[in-house]
């Protein structure tokens, strides 16, 4: 099968490899309809994350299972499905109370940027869509394996709630995922924070009530100003560095809750500012498969669409191509067709 290999920082490959197997009888293997790359895929292309050797990457899949083991019995061949990046067993505690990303049995999974992939935890990871859905709907499903998943995550684990008002840090397609997250979880203002042009539009277009270009300091002054000098209910943090989780950290009313779902690369908290803030603080992987009949409902019923946030749509055997536009910033999100 052909499959997306990172080599090296800047060197993305697709090369032939075998196709995935099963190996224990709680897998299933599925065949790819939609991939795509992800801003934490760039964590690894950029350098910061090291690459020592060639490794399949990706991690956001729909598609149709080929073979189930001999213990599945949720999903079966011919069902379209949708599945977290993090495989779980559905049924530990951990799960039972909605943090499926740290299941008891939890495992990543991985390589889904390829024609095939193998998922475990079968029964616990996939869920089947009623029917083969259309065309048109599938880039949205693809968004509820991670990045809806994640920007739902964040207006959770941040209290957003009828009424609220949620400011949103980082443009990329998780945090205008996060922007319809915080929307339909009722939130009366939604303040998005962006520079670029085309993802102001896109966060409007998706529910933000108000634009601030400013960072730093500077974005927290005109969050502040907004909010009659007292800072927001709920901030969704969905960037993962040290200004982006400062900036959201100050942007909080005392007594406001920060989600954070950004991956966290250098960020440092001081404990006593935290402690006298009386800002609430959640975050982590986001728990997609808690989630995903809800999100899947939303999307089949036309209430959401954040679909939109693919802006090229590329082969597969173009994956580089579709990393090098992400980090030029040239797109928001590249969706890869096996």
């Amino acid at each position: 099968m052909r499959a997306t290999v990172i080599h090296a920082p800047g060197d993305i490959r697709v090369e032939n490899r075998p196709e995935p197997e099963i190996t224990a009888p709680t897998d299933a293997v599925i065949r790819t309809v939609a991939t795509c790359v992800c801003g934490s895929d760039l964590w690894s292309y950029r350098g910061v994350m090291p690459v020592d050797e060639p490794q399949p990457i990706g991690h956001e899949y729909v598609g149709v299972v080929e073979e189930v083991g001999s213990e599945v019995s949720g999903v079966k061949p011919g069902q379209f499905v949708i599945g977290s990046f993090a495989a779980s067993d559905n049924t530990c505690p951990v799960c039972r109370a909605g943090y499926h990303t740290s299941c008891q049995h939890a495992e990543w999974v991985t390589g889904c940027q390829a024609e095939y992939v193998r998922v475990p935890l079968a029964d616990g990871t996939l869920v089947a869509v009623p029917e083969q859905p259309a065309e048109e709907l599938i880039p949205s499903l693809l968004t509820l394996s991670d990045v809806m998943g994640t920007g739902w995550y964040a207006a959770r684990a941040a209290g957003v709630g009828p009424g609220a008002t949620a400011v949103v840090v980082g443009d990329g397609a998780v945090g205008l995922s996060a922007v319809i997250a915080a929307k339909e979880l009722g939130a009366e203002r939604v303040i998005a924070m962006s520079r670029h042009e085309s993802r102001r539009r896109l966060a409007l277009e998706f529910g933000a009530t108000d634009i601030v270009t400013e960072r730093g300091e500077e974005g927290v002054a005109r969050v502040k100003e907004l909010t009659d000098g007292i800072g927001a209910d709920s901030v969704l943090e969905c960037v993962g560095t040290q200004q982006s989780m400062h900036q959201a950290l100050r942007s909080t009313r005392p007594g406001g809750s920060v989600g954070f779902v950004g991956m966290p690369h250098g960020v440092r908290i001081d404990g006593q500012e935290l402690f006298f803030s009386h800002v609430g603080l959640r975050g982590g992987p986001a728990p997609v498969r808690a989630y995903l009949p809800d999100l899947i409902d939303r999307v089949l019923s036309g209430r959401i669409n954040p679909g939109k946030v693919f802006d090229l749509t590329l082969p597969l055997d173009d994956a580089a191509e579709g990393y090098r536009a992400m980090d030029e910033r040239r797109a928001i999100k590249t969706l890869l067709r096996p």
